[in-house]
């Protein structure tokens, strides 16, 4: 598992014998999200290989992001909220400019952007420029 070849390394850079995760953090690691992907892992194991005075890992689960149960939606990560807001200024852009993307009167122009980065937002927020098109 990933856990445990971040543990091997930041062991080996601290100089500390740690040969294994304990059951209950190793289960710990496994049923979590990871919302912010293996930096989020990185960053927790190294964090507990730091203050880890054993041979076996544990991993303080305080140190990972708690998501909220309730479902609130006013309640959103930072990302899906900086996500939503570029879509509403492309979005808006895009309208404001009949739907075209490059040029002088374009969105991207008007966003201050290069054509090709809108593009590339275009395309992963999933935005159908023609919907903006003014017959």
């Amino acid at each position: 598992m990933l856990a445990e070849y971040f543990v091997d390394r930041y062991a080996g850079r601290a100089r500390k014998k740690i040969t294994g995760i304990s059951k209950k953090s190793m289960d710990f690691l496994q049923s979590y999200t990871w919302p912010y992907n293996i930096r989020e892992l990185q960053n927790v194991i190294e964090r507990s290989v730091i203050v880890c005075d054993s041979d076996s890992l544990s991993v303080d689960e305080s140190w990972l992001v708690k998501h909220s149960s309730s479902g609130d939606p006013a309640i959103q990560p930072l990302s899906e909220m900086l996500a939503a807001r570029e879509r509403e200024m492309i979005e808006q852009a895009l309208a404001e400019c009949n739907g075209r993307a490059a040029g002088l009167r374009g969105a991207a122009a008007r966003l201050g952007i290069p054509q090709s980065t809108l593009d590339s937002k275009i395309k992963a927020l999933k935005i159908d420029k023609r919907r903006f098109r003014k017959t």
